[in-house]
């Protein structure tokens, strides 16, 4: 049987790659000149997430600059800043919808208008549309005494229902107020632990009267979860303290002084004089005087 050259050439190339004969292009593994980050912080019970590319200075002048004044940026490099948040939120002062956006800014030299915008998927500020944004806020920009070389987005002041989302490159710092809802998803799920008749670990009713407590809710159950968690752990001088503010909330002097005296005893006998809730206790007897 004859055999073409093309045949017997085809299958050795054939067989050569499959084998891994064949060299493949090299590939180099440069360093990003503004390498990718991703940011993920629970506010509350929220969950956020923000992907963004971070550059540096390197010597340029960047607002005014690099980047004009009054114009869009992409807040970052290389792909437009995205961030997703798993709950509704104020941001800003405005309500937004769950969901994934572009965020975008106008830095100012006094101001920044910073946005959120449906389309979250896009390269740079170069397609952005205006008509696809969601909320715009206008927030200041301070300037910084010590320079920062590679932006930054990051959470700070957290709080169970709010934290200040900021961005800082250069001389400049620029912070927007968040606020979530916590109390609409977390008080149907104590209420519903609570009324299920079942015991429960002394730190579940510490962490509800806490909760109630820095809440305004119902402190007549807060004063009932306290002293079950209390019933439990009876030298917890940390709670002893937490029972003592909310009797002081409800009014409930002499309550709130014996409570707050235990728990200054206790706290002391098992850390020291220098105990820090000595000094908390010492601050709420003087306010109940």
């Amino acid at each position: 049987m004859k055999v073409s050259f093309r045949f017997l050439v085809t299958t050795l190339c054939a067989g050569l790659i499959a084998g891994g004969v064949v060299a493949q292009p090299n590939r180099i593994d440069f360093p990003a000149a503004s390498p990718a980050a991703e940011l993920r912080q629970r506010v509350g019970l929220t969950e956020f997430e923000i992907v963004y590319s971070r550059p540096s200075v390197k010597g340029r002048t960047i607002f005014g600059e690099l980047q004009p004044y009054g114009e869009v940026w992409r807040t970052g490099a290389n792909a437009a800043t995205r961030i997703t948040f798993d709950t509704p939120i104020i941001f800003g002062g405005q309500a937004v919808p769950a969901g994934t956006y572009g965020l975008f800014s106008i830095p100012g030299k006094e101001e920044w208008v910073v946005i959120l915008n449906r389309v979250a998927e896009q390269w740079g500020a170069f397609n952005y549309d205006p008509t696809e944004d969601v909320v715009r806020v206008t927030v200041p920009a301070t300037e910084l005494t010590e320079p920062v070389e590679t932006f930054a987005i990051w959470f700070n002041d957290l709080r169970d229902e709010r934290a200040t989302l900021n961005f800082t490159w250069e001389h400049t710092k620029v912070a927007v107020p968040i606020q979530v809802d916590v109390k609409e998803k977390l008080v149907p799920q104590i209420e519903a632990v609570m009324s299920s008749g079942q015991q429960q670990r002394d730190y579940i009713y510490f962490q509800a009267a806490g909760f109630y407590y820095d809440h305004d809710l119902d402190l007549q159950k807060a004063a009932k979860w306290i002293d079950l968690a209390l019933k439990q752990t009876p030298n917890a001088f940390w709670m002893l303290h937490l029972k003592a503010k909310i009797h002081a909330k409800l009014g409930n002097k002499a309550e709130a002084i014996a409570a707050a005296e235990a728990s200054t005893r206790l706290a002391v006998a098992q850390e020291g004089a220098g105990s820090g809730y000595k000094v908390m206790n010492d601050a709420l007897l003087a306010e109940l005087q």
